[in-house]
């Protein structure tokens, strides 16, 4: 009986021996296993796969797009002073860069449209901090920025002449207008996001104020902050354009906007046309050069972008 006991006790004992450097090789197993998953494969992409993904895809569909507008100006299914063709609206384009206008078209607008989004730049996020961490703050302020971002830029054209006049002024009092609070409710909605332990681990740690702010913060509310800059971009770009239609004057230079609005005082859609692909053109840019990258590097740091 002694003997059979002590057999299950040493079976016992052997199990339980043997247990414990299982569960420690299925432990390691398991961090190997996550270890390969955090770690991203950097290698260079292929020059051929990047053209074939990132490069065909667009201009097929701008080919397309080429096709079908070509298509329905032979069918005539409207006039050609309605629909010009895609060869007239590039004998505009050729006309332009041949007159030296073409650039200076485009530098008045986009040097307004990034001088008044770095103002805004530098209103809005500090007054998005102060809304998102004094309660007072949020209470009074708050629904007046949201109030103020659903506000139609356009509205703010004819006050802003008259308070300032035609000029510069007025253009970048419309931007202000216009990208101040989407910058400042994205930096909220940002800092929102934060999970209170990394707030409470920061003041444990000694950093309160300013060094709270610039540590933790910020770098915690960088995603919503980022998504509120490429907004207020946004606002900056079409509350210029809506600016430079309806407020002209010689003082003032030719911008994208007031080009729009010379082709609709000749008549003259194929001006219209240049206009308008030449806004979407340094929209479609400034989005590629600045705002995508930042994006995929935030979004790379954090692990939440893996390129396959």
């Amino acid at each position: 009986m002694a003997s059979t006991d002590t057999g299950v006790d040493a079976e016992k004992n052997g199990s339980s021996t043997t247990g414990e450097p299982q569960d420690r090789q299925d432990l390691a197993g398991l961090e190997a296993g996550l270890d390969a998953l955090d770690s991203v494969q950097g290698g260079r992409t292929p020059l051929r796969e990047t053209l074939i993904r990132k490069v065909l895809p667009p201009i097929t569909a701008i080919a397309l797009v080429l096709v079908i507008w070509q298509l329905l100006v032979w069918a005539s299914i409207v006039p050609d002073y309605k629909l010009p063709s895609p060869s007239a609206v590039w004998d505009e384009v050729t006309n332009a860069w041949l007159q030296g206008t073409l650039l200076d078209y485009i530098w008045t607008s986009v040097s307004r449209g990034l001088l008044g989004f770095l103002m805004a730049l530098a209103i809005g996020t500090p007054l998005g901090l102060l809304v998102a961490r004094v309660r007072f703050v949020r209470a009074a302020i708050g629904p007046i920025l949201s109030g103020l971002q659903s506000l139609p830029s356009v509205a703010w054209v004819p006050p802003a002449v008259l308070w300032l006049g035609l000029n510069n002024s007025m253009m970048y009092a419309v931007i202000l207008l216009g990208a101040v609070p989407s910058i400042a409710n994205g930096l909220v909605a940002g800092i929102d996001q934060i999970p209170p332990l990394y707030l409470r681990a920061g003041r444990t740690l000694g950093a309160t104020g300013l060094r709270e702010a610039w540590h933790i913060v910020m770098p915690g509310a960088l995603p919503g902050y980022l998504a509120g800059l490429k907004q207020g971009w946004a606002f900056s770009w079409r509350s210029l354009m809506a600016a430079e239609i309806i407020a002209s004057s010689p003082d003032l230079g030719v911008g994208l906007g007031q080009l729009l609005e010379n082709g609709r005082n000749n008549a003259s859609m194929s001006q219209v046309f240049l206009a308008i692909f030449l806004i979407l053109l340094v929209g479609i840019a400034i989005d590629l050069l600045i705002f995508s990258p930042l994006e995929r590097r935030v979004l790379r740091s954090r692990g939440l972008l893996v390129t396959r």
